[in-house]
């Protein structure tokens, strides 16, 4: 975590944050206009909030995007914050609700562990619901089989498994369903992305396809999450922060 403190120690960083916070997915380009510094003065910057992973780079056809990585953040939180928080404030830290076009998030987290024990703990119900708020999620996992998670008697989501590579890569259409605001935003698409690094894996969880303007409730759960399956994969323990398991035992 001393990457993430240097990261934020700088204010020209933290103006970089901002800026990614009001519009993600932006160029080097867009990042450059919008701050008084040279390029290579932001370049600079953009290297050492990747390397603490606050920010995320992603490929567009001849574009480099930058995304915020919310995630080493969260686990900040959960480290030292949550204990003092109401019930219900981690939905403070959702990310904003309007975007000025169609809407993609990227989180990104590395985990000790195995690609193969990676994937079980995404594919397998017992183990997912110890990190997805209790909920229970049943499918198949083969390509083109359908999921549903259900939080007990309440159905939260539903979709397709369009691409499934173990244990690489799977490829989810997303329908929420645990309210109707939620499900007036009809189907996104969640990409989950496995690449062992060392003794590690680093896990990108892509959530794309989001209306302009789409409900934070959608992808603002994510950094909890990845931070819940971090915590039981390394430690073998689950998270206790306020609602991280808000449907368990229902």
């Amino acid at each position: 975590m001393d990457d993430v403190f240097r990261a934020l120690a700088d204010p020209t960083r933290r103006s970089l944050l901002d800026e990614l916070f009001r519009k993600d997915g932006q160029t080097l380009s867009e990042l450059e206009g919008r701050l008084p510094m040279t390029r290579f003065g932001v370049m600079k910057h953009l290297k050492v909030l990747e390397e603490a992973r606050l920010v995320v780079a992603k490929k567009r056809g001849r574009e480099k995007l930058h995304f915020l990585n919310p995630v080493p953040i969260r686990l900040v939180h959960d480290r030292w914050v949550s204990k003092f928080a109401e019930p219900w404030a981690a939905g403070l830290s959702m990310l904003k609700e309007e975007m000025e076009r169609k809407m993609e998030k990227v989180f990104e987290i590395y985990i000790k562990t195995t690609p193969e024990r990676l994937w079980q703990a995404i594919t397998d119900p017992d183990m997912r619901a110890k990190y997805t708020f209790g909920v229970v999620v049943s499918s198949t996992w083969k390509k083109g089989s359908r999921y549903e998670a259900w939080g007990g008697s309440t159905p939260i989501s539903e979709g397709e498994n369009l691409e499934v590579d173990p244990p690489r890569r799977l490829v989810q259409s997303f329908r929420a369903l645990w309210g109707d605001d939620v499900k007036a935003e009809g189907t996104s698409r969640v990409t989950w992305e496995i690449e062992q690094v060392a003794d590690s894996c680093r896990l990108t969880v892509t959530h794309d396809q989001l209306n302009e303007g789409a409900n934070n409730q959608l992808f603002g759960g994510w950094p909890m999450i990845l931070s819940g399956l971090k915590t039981l994969l390394e430690t073998g323990e689950k998270l206790t922060t306020p609602g991280s398991l808000m449907y368990e035992g229902r």
